[in-house]
């Protein structure tokens, strides 16, 4: 069973009479309301990286000692603030969320929008430094659920599937971390932009599919839209790359190695 905490009174009191019809099967024990798991999906969480390989009866267990919390936030709202602190488990079980860095010279860069479902800020929980490193904006109307700290733990300290893949989504976490850093040393936004393809490029494949539009993109790397574009265009008239509807085919990798 969850929790399930709104952001007012006034939307606590429409749920509660019935004007709401959003969520259903809700039921009033003291001053919570009480929603079937079921309800809001969260067996989705078993998509997720972190709650990956857990066998049916693992799941049920899991589901039946995992004490959480889930509130509900709509387009616009800023819910998460770059260094507050990190003291919980949160998994996003539905919408969209912008992730923006305010960098040491006060820019806010875009780092990435992420999607339901999915987990975000993990390895931050147990950091001496727990501190979200981003700021969390809604960009779709977002369920978030949250598991504390100490609860967390207690669940990983009794499920051996739990911790390890708490530690992979930890070591993949900081990989991204590297790749960031690693993108922004390279002082030449074609330079950058061909590292980031090459970092994303599959195994067996010569074909891209991003993540960032331009937009997206020249944030991420720190520079200008028009900059970055006529970038982007010198290395398709040199018949480097090829873009089609979010794609980037490579069409000479050795060339472009060569560039970094």
């Amino acid at each position: 069973m969850a929790v399930v905490k709104y952001q007012s009174a006034r939307i606590y009191d429409e749920v509660v009479n019935g004007l709401v019809t959003e969520i259903s099967y809700l039921c009033r024990t003291g001053t919570d309301l009480v929603l079937n798991a079921k309800d809001m999906d969260i067996y989705d969480i078993f998509k997720i990286p972190l709650f990956r390989g857990f066998t049916l009866k693992m799941q049920e267990e899991l589901l039946d000692k995992l004490e959480y919390t889930i509130d509900r936030y709509p387009k616009g709202m800023t819910i998460i603030r770059q260094g507050t602190s990190c003291n919980a488990l949160h998994v996003l079980l539905e919408g969209k969320l912008n992730v923006d860095v305010t960098d040491v010279s006060g820019n806010i860069v875009r780092v990435e929008v992420i999607q339901a479902p999915r987990t975000f800020a993990t390895p931050h929980i147990f950091a001496e430094k727990n501190q979200f490193p981003a700021t969390f904006t809604v960009e779709e109307d977002v369920s978030l659920l949250r598991v504390a700290k100490a609860d967390f733990f207690s669940l990983m300290h009794s499920m051996p599937q739990l911790l390890h893949n708490f530690l992979c989504v930890s070591t993949s976490c900081n990989r991204c971390t590297m790749t960031r850093l690693r993108v922004l040393s390279f002082r030449g936004i074609r330079s950058r932009y061909i590292y980031y393809l090459l970092d994303h490029l599959k195994d067996g494949s010569d074909v891209v599919e991003m993540e960032h539009n331009q937009v997206q993109l020249a944030e991420y790397f720190g520079v200008t839209r028009p900059a970055l574009s006529k970038e982007i265009n010198k290395l398709v008239d040199s018949g480097f790359i090829k873009i089609s509807r979010g794609k980037v085919r490579i069409l000479n990798k050795q060339a472009l190695t060569c560039m970094l």
